[in-house]
């Protein structure tokens, strides 16, 4: 705690909004943009990457909270106090720090991609910007942001080598997803069956178990996804500047449209959110990137 007291003097009300901003790049929403975004507009091998690493790292992340159950800082220490702002994405149990698993994904998958030295340069100070930004904001210790950048190192090294072929060939896709879905379900017996002691916190646990759900839709629409584009879609990534936008901006509001929609229309049970990430992810894998060679054509290159 005494790193995060050092962190609570450094506070100041612009500092405060600076780091707000810096966390979110750890956030689930701009995961998933930017990982979808990967996937339709820069290669489908860095998206493949992105969502392999952050969907096994969140599994492992959520484990690791339900296994441990370690409280967040200021109910550790109830004269601790966090920003305010950072409160409402603080749920669930703090060890380790979900932020700092996802930032590995946003950030570090890229950096490992691209060639440019400057991008990689500012990926990787980005990467430990949002686990500074976790300690600061008070929603996490030093052991939860760094377990979790170890965790994220080894996961986005270990997995690299499996996307080094630009074809995604059957021979390694298959069996890395079925690895993930046993994964995935090997995680929602265990949240929702495990016999845990009697003073665990009841929110916390929903929380993980409804995010084992969640995990699990969406790495079943993965496998799905896969086989049809690799069968009958074919989609490119390429296009114009026009085009691209279309693709990533209008695809994404979509992408929220049918998220808010099914919810609405299926409910927010454990099993209604495991349908509504299925769908999700088969919506942007397959049925959005139909659209592409129509947009392609209507906004060709100049």
């Amino acid at each position: 705690m005494q790193l995060l007291y050092f962190f609570e003097k450094l506070r100041m009300p612009w500092l405060d909004s600076v780091m707000l901003v810096i966390t979110q790049f750890g956030g689930e929403i701009l995961f998933m943009a930017l990982a979808v975004g990967a996937f339709w507009c820069v290669s489908k091998r860095l998206g493949y990457y992105m969502l392999t690493v952050g969907f096994i790292g969140t599994l492992l992340n959520q484990a690791l909270k339900l296994i441990f159950r370690i409280s967040r800082p200021w109910i550790q220490d109830p004269n601790f106090t966090i920003v305010d702002g950072a409160r409402a994405d603080a749920t669930g149990y703090s060890f380790p720090s979900g932020h700092t698993q996802n930032a590995a994904t946003v950030m570090l998958c890229p950096a490992l991609m691209t060639k440019h030295k400057w991008l990689k340069g500012v990926l990787w100070t980005l990467y430990f910007l949002v686990a500074i930004s976790r300690m600061y904001l008070g929603v996490h210790t030093p052991l939860d942001v760094g377990v979790s950048l170890a965790l994220g190192l080894v996961l986005v090294f270990a997995l690299r080598p499996l996307f080094s072929d630009p074809d995604l060939p059957p021979r390694r896709m298959v069996p890395l997803m079925a690895v993930m879905i046993g994964i995935a379900v090997a995680y929602v017996l265990y949240a929702q069956c495990w016999k845990f002691p009697a003073d665990i916190e009841t929110d916390n646990l929903q929380h993980g178990i409804k995010n084992g759900y969640t995990l699990l839709g969406a790495v079943l629409g993965m496998p799905l996804g896969y086989w049809l584009d690799r069968k009958y879609i074919h989609f490119k990534t390429e296009g114009s500047l026009p085009a691209q936008i279309v693709k990533l901006v209008l695809g994404l509001a979509l992408v929220m449209g049918v998220r808010i929609g099914v919810k609405a229309i299926i409910g927010d049970s454990n099993i209604a959110n495991m349908v509504r990430y299925f769908l999700i992810v088969i919506f942007a894998m397959v049925i959005w990137p139909l659209c592409f060679p129509f947009i392609n054509k209507i906004l060709p290159r100049g």
